[in-house]
């Protein structure tokens, strides 16, 4: 089996027949199309395996085009990018899932970015960006733009890779304390000991839900959805390997080990992790409490948003 990564793949394809297929049949607009791999697949992450190329996965790429350009050439460049050969480099043709449609192929920028985010417009306001899911964001400024000689595309991509408002930022911060707090350092241990298991359960993977989530804030980064959170969580620089090591080991217990004992591992290493997340709040300067109980440090970064209304909003909901 040929070992590349789907993003080498897009990009080699591209190169080899999509920018001479531009040059030769569009010669007029091959300064005006943007062209790359952003979007759903693991392989915009960077992340695809042998068990990727099942579905939406082979030789393909995106052409971004203003809402001109689509009106006056898109069906046309979509035609001549269906005529591409649809094997390369001893790879067969992406097999496209029921769910696969739209992620290739010619796309209008201001859609493309609507498809994720919910705007045909880069986010102006404090509210626009609140309502955008970390994880659309993520989605949106990953793969890579192989080229975009006009910059429309890329523009509209710098600013929502500037990352959130920092008032967006701390109320999320904010918000993640709480419910690591409430999830890991309070319920989880009760649950447990009540033989709540399921409620336990879920409130150990709360915990480590909100844990990634908050790491990713700290970094200035989107953090990607659940299935690929913990694998991109070890490659960012603050917190990441520390706490991808501690969470690995928090769901890694073997069965037979008894019940007491791997509760005991279980709350020591929930409020280790606690204390890494507390120690890097406070070199950020977010919150100066000294508390190890991460429900009194939300409210301390809460108050340090300038935004009335935002700063005014409860401290759990984000």
């Amino acid at each position: 089996m040929i070992r590349i990564k789907g993003l080498e793949l897009s990009e080699a394809y591209f190169y080899k027949y999509g920018l001479p297929m531009i040059e030769t049949q569009f010669p007029e607009y091959q300064n005006r199309i943007a062209a790359g791999l952003v979007g759903d697949g693991s392989e915009c992450f960077g992340f695809d395996d042998e068990l990727s190329r099942d579905h939406d996965w082979g030789p393909a790429f995106c052409l971004w085009l203003t809402e001109q350009d689509f009106e006056a050439i898109g069906l046309e460049l979509q035609k001549a990018y269906d005529s591409l050969p649809k094997s390369f480099a001893g790879l067969p043709a992406r097999i496209e899932s029921k769910w696969g449609n739209g992620r290739i192929g010619v796309l209008e920028i201001k859609q493309f970015y609507k498809r994720f985010i919910g705007f045909d417009h880069p986010p102006s306001t404090l509210a626009e960006w609140r309502v955008i899911p970390e994880e659309y964001l993520a989605v949106a400024t990953n793969g890579k733009v192989f080229q975009d000689p006009y910059g429309e595309f890329s523009s509209f991509r710098a600013k929502l890779k500037a990352f959130y408002p920092e008032d967006i930022r701390l109320k999320k911060i904010a918000a993640r304390c709480m419910t690591m707090a409430q999830a890991g350092q309070y319920n989880f241990p009760r649950c447990w000991k009540r033989g709540e298991q399921v409620a336990a359960q879920y409130a150990e993977t709360q915990f480590i839900s909100a844990t990634i989530s908050l790491v990713f804030l700290l970094n200035r980064q989107y953090k990607p959805f659940y299935k690929w959170m913990h694998r991109a969580l070890k490659n960012q620089p603050i917190l990441g390997e520390p706490i991808y090591q501690l969470i690995s080991n928090l769901v890694s217990f073997p069965e037979q080990e008894n019940k007491e004992a791997i509760l005991d591992k279980k709350i020591d290493l929930i409020e280790t992790i606690c204390q890494h997340v507390i120690k890097e709040l406070q070199l950020q300067g977010l919150s100066e409490s000294s508390s190890d109980f991460l429900l009194d440090h939300g409210p301390v970064i809460q108050t340090k948003i300038q935004d009335p209304k935002i700063r005014a909003l409860n401290v759990w909901v984000e």
